[in-house]
């Protein structure tokens, strides 16, 4: 967690000298941008922490650090591919709100407000609801984990996803040059059917020309997208960022249902 936090700090420093934060954000955005990351950061991460923990000491009382015993590697194996079988499902579903699964719209809703700034760079990657830190699975996979007795698998998948995240929010897209390279292309659009790219989660995060928020739900791997045929390799950066249309109130992007415009 500590080289997660150096490297989103390496990574806004160098955005910031690069200018990919200049005339980006209204000042809805900056509301929306400061209180997730405070809010987020602050309040909802630690009582998150005590909740599952509370939560497993009830709901299983005889089963703390049962699963002790468990070498490293695999246990981190697991509890990564996990987490992201059902972070998949929990992603692909909140999308689904927006379209024709009309029952799951409170759900998008929930989900939009990581979507709805019109830019890509490293301060979305904390762009959240503060109900989606509750009912993504990631936060009580790993709180089980923990209580499972498999603390040190837990962390470093954890780490490992958000030092990721940060990768594929940032703005730079280093991976372009890899993809259209005529030697190596092939290779790095084939490891894209296992590993989600900063080109992925980009295309994931537009709209228009190579744009498709419908597509790339993985966080860490594409291999449930591309099971579930939802994976789409870009040619280049989406035409747009963000969603199409107003955003809703910044306060409702932040906590819904809680608060909603009318």
């Amino acid at each position: 967690m500590l080289f997660a936090a150096c490297l989103f700090g390496l990574l806004l420093v160098a955005e910031l000298v690069a200018g990919r934060h200049r005339g980006v954000y209204s000042a809805a955005d900056w509301k929306v941008n400061l209180s997730s990351f405070a809010l987020g950061g602050l309040v909802m991460r630690p009582a998150m922490s005590i909740l599952t923990a509370v939560a497993f000491a009830w709901i299983l009382p005889s089963s703390q650090g049962a699963l002790a015993g468990m070498p490293l590697v695999p246990a981190f194996l697991g509890i990564s591919l996990i987490a992201e079988f059902f972070f998949y499902w929990a992603h692909r579903l909140s999308h689904e709100g927006a379209g024709k699964r009309r029952g799951l719209s409170g759900l998008w809703k929930v989900h939009r407000t990581h979507h709805s700034g019109k830019y890509m760079n490293i301060l979305t990657t904390f762009r959240q609801n503060l109900c989606w830190l509750v009912i993504q699975p990631e936060v009580w996979i790993f709180g089980l984990a923990i209580y499972l007795g498999l603390g040190a698998a837990a962390g470093l998948a954890a780490g490992v996803r958000l030092i990721w995240n940060l990768v594929t929010h940032s703005n730079f897209r280093w991976d372009d040059a890899i993809r259209n390279h005529r030697i190596a292309g092939p290779g790095f659009r084939m490891l894209e059917h296992v590993l989600i790219t900063p080109g992925l989660h980009h295309t994931h995060h537009g709209w228009g020309r190579d744009g498709a928020s419908y597509r790339n739900y993985g966080t860490v791997f594409s291999i449930f997208d591309t099971l579930f045929g939802t994976l789409h390799i870009p040619q280049t950066r989406p035409a747009m960022y963000g969603l199409p249309g107003p955003q809703a109130h910044w306060a409702e992007e932040i906590f819904y249902p809680l608060i909603r415009n009318k």
